[in-house]
């Protein structure tokens, strides 16, 4: 199915804002002349420090210049960080530390495991330890969760190496609001009200800041790790799910990151982290010549759980054809002791599969399509919405390359068997090609260590973020947006 007919599926009935778009909105005479005043005032306040301090230390002189440069456009051999430097706004703790200190407040009765393990490790979770395995799995895997993804960007955005205390020189400003981790402290026994009570305060305390008047904010980049859905409650009902934070007008200005954005133009999905998280480039070469070399015995695998209350759902579908298939190996996550929490179960299914089913769940999207990535294991998918339209700074737009597409409607109809209509008729050649190309994907969706910065040619997940959103911001100020 070629790809604008996947996205009429997607999109029947719900037009998509295109976030995308590089071109400039028209500005008129007025936008100018506003533009050139303000450009003026800028210009002259930085003269008159420049000459006001003239007898300060070199090195604040230099600063100065480096500013001026900044702003005017000069370019620098000298200096790399032109047009990347990032100003961390100092929050409050009770935007973030606080929810850490305090993590008992965020597990709930009905979780596994409490999310004061998950916290430790600048996010990442303990260390995996396994004495049956190489070294490449003991010291590089972490009972990650897939819903901390706020900790750990901050984490790594403490140390990217193009930090400013300055705002003035920033490019970006980051803010370091743990939104999903604050949400879950509200998500079950509170109103409406409370649940946006902190992300209300978090406006108004951005607005009176300096760094927040010279943009409206859209300079401004926020990480959550959890869906947009869950910012975008629609009514007051006690039933309604989750907050309305991100329908508060000024949150349309800020760059949204996260693990599953909506059709919004300032929403940009970027992946769940998974258990990987290699501190050097060699140790995820080793892991990618580890995943070539896997012995693949089954044709495709399915690690989830069915969906009881949804009768004709694709996953109750998939389940089905997976159990009737001797081509297929199913991990029922809803059965007792499956062990989908552990990331050596999930490898070791992946790892064996030439191809793994990525159906939606709760969402559209799943961590597991990570996982699979992650194990070499080429996706398939039953939805544009659970990667196709998503992760754009971080897979290919030719989604040929590395997946497979199946119609979630001709599998619920009958029509379409997934062993023997579609993934059998796939060529030795280009099942080859897609694993290579999976394979070469997996330094681009992992978070390295944030202890250590990643030494390595490839972006991980977090560079490739970083320059998304930094590009993002050029154009809209160069827009004059």
């Amino acid at each position: 199915m070629k790809f604008h007919a996947l996205m009429r599926e997607f999109c029947v009935g719900k037009p998509i804002i295109s976030k995308w778009r590089n071109q400039c909105r028209r500005t008129n005479y007025s936008t100018y002349l506003w533009f050139l005043l303000k450009f003026s005032i800028v210009v002259l306040i930085l003269l008159h420090h420049l000459f006001f301090s003239m007898d300060a230390p070199t090195s604040s002189h230099h600063h100065s210049k480096k500013k001026i440069r900044s702003l005017v456009g000069e370019s620098s051999s000298q200096d790399s960080c032109l047009g990347r430097y990032i100003y961390i706004h100092d929050l409050p703790k009770r935007f973030n530390q606080d929810l850490l200190t305090n993590c008992q407040i965020l597990t709930r009765p009905t979780d596994k495991t409490s999310m004061c393990v998950y916290v430790q490790i600048s996010g990442i979770g303990p260390q995996i330890q396994n004495s049956g395995t190489s070294d490449i799995w003991n010291s590089n895997w972490f009972s990650t969760n897939q819903f901390i993804l706020e900790v750990i960007f901050h984490n790594r955005m403490k140390k990217y190496k193009c930090l400013t205390n300055d705002s003035i020189v920033a490019s970006a400003i980051f803010v370091p609001y743990y939104a999903g981790l604050d949400l879950r402290h509200y998500l079950w026994g509170f109103n409406a009200s409370m649940r946006v009570s902190s992300g209300f305060d978090l406006i108004n305390w951005l607005k009176q800041r300096p760094q927040w008047k010279s943009m409206s904010g859209k300079d401004h980049l926020l990480v959550s790790g959890r869906i947009a859905r869950d910012f975008r409650r629609k009514s007051d009902r006690k039933s309604e799910w989750g907050s309305n934070f991100r329908f508060l007008p000024d949150c349309k200005n800020m760059s949204m990151l996260t693990i599953e954005s909506g059709p919004w133009e300032n929403e940009i999905a970027v992946p769940y982290p998974t258990s990987f998280h290699p501190s050097t480039g060699d140790q995820v070469l080793q892991w990618q010549n580890l995943m070539r070399t896997q012995n693949r015995s089954y044709l495709f695998s399915f690690a989830g759980g069915s969906r009881n209350r949804q009768k004709k759902s694709t996953r109750n579908e998939i389940i089905r054809h997976c159990q009737a298939s001797k081509l297929c190996k199913l991990l029922d996550c809803n059965s007792v002791g499956h062990k989908c929490d552990d990331p050596f179960n999930l490898m070791n299914l992946f790892g064996r599969s030439i191809f793994c089913l990525q159906p939606p769940g709760d969402s559209l999207t799943r961590k597991s399509t990570f996982d699979s990535i992650l194990a070499g294991c080429i996706p398939v998918f039953f939805h544009p919405g659970s990667a196709y339209t998503q992760y754009l700074w971080h897979l290919p737009n030719n989604y040929t390359k590395y997946s497979v597409y199946i119609s979630a409607k001709g599998l619920r109809s009958g029509k379409v068997r997934i062993d023997e209509t579609l993934l059998l008729q796939v060529s030795k050649d280009d099942e080859l090609s897609m694993r290579e190309e999976v394979i070469r994907l997996i330094p681009r969706i992992i978070y390295a260590d944030g202890r250590s910065r990643l030494e390595s040619t490839e972006d991980d997940a977090f560079d490739l973020a970083i320059k998304g959103v930094l590009k993002r911001i050029e154009t809209l100020r160069g827009c004059g947006i």
